[in-house]
């Protein structure tokens, strides 16, 4: 694996949802309570222990993880994930070609460069905000370099992202290769030992781990010059590093790198030369050198080790040529007979690079992604038999997360161009915050007609609330029924369905589909009863009692029926509720860090479950400007100025709950 090939990506956005409502104050903290400085807040990285020789470049910051406690890091509540791994089921496959319980998928992705990555996100749309998560099993946040870091932590947005989506996500220990600047000394560092022969690095890479809110470590030992003893020493601190992990629930992955005599010699299998290091792990990503021969062999060979054969990856690199790219896919995921072994995706970002930069519009890196994910049909539903690039959906079956009430989503993608609250514009800021991603649908996008199909797509030129809507458009020469959600949501006889809808061309009558069961065989439509909506101009929202229906509710989607055309048709919104529920307000909003306008600010968090906090200015109209958003209890502000006239600037945060109900607002000020 090429270790310089890590683009280097504009990092996530802030910004996020709510409803003003009532208003309240928390206490402004004393001025001595505020620090003189307030940098800001970036992913973390680090280097095992001894440091380069020399000085780090601009923004570079060297730090040793021996020497890391979580009292002494200051970015830590900014970099801490929020949102738990949430279990998913697998409902019955969107096609008759895509299975469940086989071949699993791998992403290892570089989000942002390794320094400079920011916490929380950035003023800019143009960023990978990932939707596909439904085919993924394991992300990797990839990265790393001899001269910023080897170590590092995945920023709580992309975790948080993952998270509500049923992802785990392993931070990246990478010892790259000696020319490009991989020092062997780093990799004895690693795997040192105490005095009591313990290795205090797998002890830390564990702790970090857990205080950051992340699932585990990838391991890609690439520096030469090693031995044996070298090679033994690494499998032990592997062994270590991963009973340590499972008591914590986190996961390791090995890279098919170095072998058990220490040298690199990577082998594109598995066999003796690295099965020593598959035996003390997850799963390992099999190098990209493999053949039909050697992955047959590996799934054989470990089971024969009382191990999946899916608990190998194997890589395809797509850095370059993304769906371009030839693959011998029958050697992974072949078509008529079970799956072989799991598939490794390396760099599927290249749906957003190969865009030409400084031009890459949100909806043309949305419908790039959908083509790298779906396949050429951009339909999972009736995959494109004559494509020659096998999409995940053509193999692997989508998984869902949406299985409780409340639910709600307004399809926000986490980037957008502006910031939206009710329909109106709060920000014109583009933006982009993966942590403030919706649980999104899991079948982009099953659309179900006997006539010409529609488009459907995110649509970032309007929104209900956040940065994008979904829009569909076309002739809707025939009823359509465009699949939204596959859910395990209880049913009572309270449960209602709220949709938030316009029709801005054409007209068109609009039905609610629910239903209570899964169909009969895969691709089928769901069993679907049809419940009609009210129509109106501009924004509204719809509300449709569930009452007579029992169980549980498999899938939702909605059917369009035009009457005049052709349709352009938005869908800003979907809950799914027994009875509102507004959260609880936060409390102790104060400014830690001052400098200028730039400033950090933390809270305690709210008792009640908060989907998000929200943060406005006040300005002195009386008018209130979105500044941005988090699922953490602090949040950093950067380059704020007064406003005409104004001394002191004042701040309102909320609570914002499932359902995209908000808190009353807390308030402080800061003094110009």
């Amino acid at each position: 694996m090429n270790p310089t090939r890590r683009t280097v990506l504009l990092a996530a956005g802030a910004a996020a949802a709510l409803l003003p409502t009532r208003t309240a104050t928390a206490a402004t903290p004393a001025p001595d309570a505020v620090a003189a400085a307030a940098p800001a807040p970036h992913a973390a990285y680090w280097y095992p222990d001894s440091l380069p020789s020399g000085t780090p470049g601009t923004g570079i910051t060297w730090r040793s993880l021996k020497s890391w406690t979580a009292a002494d890091d200051t970015d830590l509540a900014f970099n801490a994930a929020s949102v738990p791994l949430v279990p998913r089921f697998t409902p019955a496959p969107a096609n008759t070609t895509a299975r469940a319980g086989q071949a699993r998928i791998q992403s290892l992705v570089s989000f942002g460069p390794t320094s400079a990555n920011p916490s929380q996100g950035s003023a800019t749309a143009d960023y990978y905000a990932f939707t596909h998560w439904a085919y993924v099993d394991e992300l990797v946040f990839w990265g790393g370099s001899a001269g910023e870091g080897l170590i590092l932590a995945p920023n709580a947005p992309i975790v948080d992202a993952a998270h509500r989506h049923g992802v785990p996500v392993l931070g990246n220990i990478f010892l790259p290769p000696v020319a490009y600047g991989g020092q062997l000394r780093w990799t004895r560092d690693l795997v040192q030992r105490d005095a009591g022969g313990r290795f205090p690095l797998a002890a830390q890479l564990v702790r970090v781990a857990a205080a950051y809110g992340f699932d585990g470590w990838f391991v890609n030992a690439e520096t030469s010059g090693g031995n044996t003893a070298l090679g033994t020493a690494m499998r032990d601190f592997l062994t270590e590093l991963k009973t340590l992990a499972a008591a914590q629930g986190q996961r390791v992955t090995w890279y098919d790198s170095m072998t058990v005599n220490g040298t690199v010699s990577w082998q594109g299998a598995l066999n003796t030369q690295n099965e020593a290091f598959f035996r003390t792990a997850d799963d390992m990503f099999v190098d990209f050198r493999w053949s039909a021969a050697t992955l047959a062999s590996s799934g054989t060979r470990a089971e024969s080790l009382g191990r999946s054969r899916y608990a190998l990856w194997a890589g395809v690199d797509v850095e370059a040529n993304g769906w371009n790219r030839s693959v011998n896919w029958d050697a992974i995921v072949p078509t008529n007979k079970p799956h072989i072994v799991s598939l490794g995706l390396y760099r599927p970002e290249w749906t957003r690079n190969h865009l030409p930069a400084g031009g890459r519009a949100p909806g043309d890196f949305h419908a790039a992604d959908d083509r790298f994910w779906t396949g050429r049909s951009l339909d999972p539903s009736r995959p494109d038999g004559t494509d020659t690039w096998r999409a995940p959906a053509v193999s692997v079956a989508d998984r869902s997360t949406v299985d409780a009430v409340p639910f709600a989503s307004v399809f926000n993608t986490g980037h957008g161009l502006r910031w939206y609250e009710d329909g109106e514009v709060t920000s014109g800021t583009p933006w982009s915050h993966l942590g403030l991603q919706d649980r999104l649908p899991s079948r982009q996008w099953a659309v179900r007609t006997e006539g010409e199909r529609p488009a459907v797509a995110f649509d970032f030129a309007d929104a209900w609330r956040g940065g994008s809507s979904l829009l569909v458009t076309g002739a809707l020469d025939e009823p359509t029924v465009v699949d939204l959600y596959a859910t395990r949501l209880p049913l009572t006889d309270a449960t209602v369905v709220e949709l938030t809808h316009r029709t801005d061309a054409g007209a068109v009558t609009v039905e609610l589909a629910v239903a209570t069961a899964d169909p009969d065989t895969p691709g089928a439509t769901p069993p679907y009863t049809w419940l009609p909506l009210e129509s109106g101009d501009g924004w509204r929202t719809s509300t449709v009692a569930l009452q007579g229906l029992s169980g549980s509710v498999h899938a939702i989607g909605v059917r369009l029926t035009a009457t005049e055309g052709p349709v352009r048709w938005r869908l800003g919104g979907i809950a799914v509720r027994d009875e509102p529920r507004t959260p609880a307000a936060p409390t102790g909003l104060r400014i830690t860090g001052a400098d200028g306008g730039d400033l950090r600010l933390a809270w305690d968090a709210a008792d009640d479950d908060v989907r998000q906090y929200t943060l406005h200015r006040v300005l002195p109209d009386g008018s209130r400007r979105f500044l941005g958003g988090t699922c953490q209890a602090a949040f950093y502000l950067a380059g704020l100025a007064p406003e005409q006239g104004e001394r002191t600037a004042r701040f309102e945060l909320r609570a914002v709950g499932e359902l995209y109900t908000a808190s009353a607002p807390v308030t402080v000020t800061h003094t110009w």
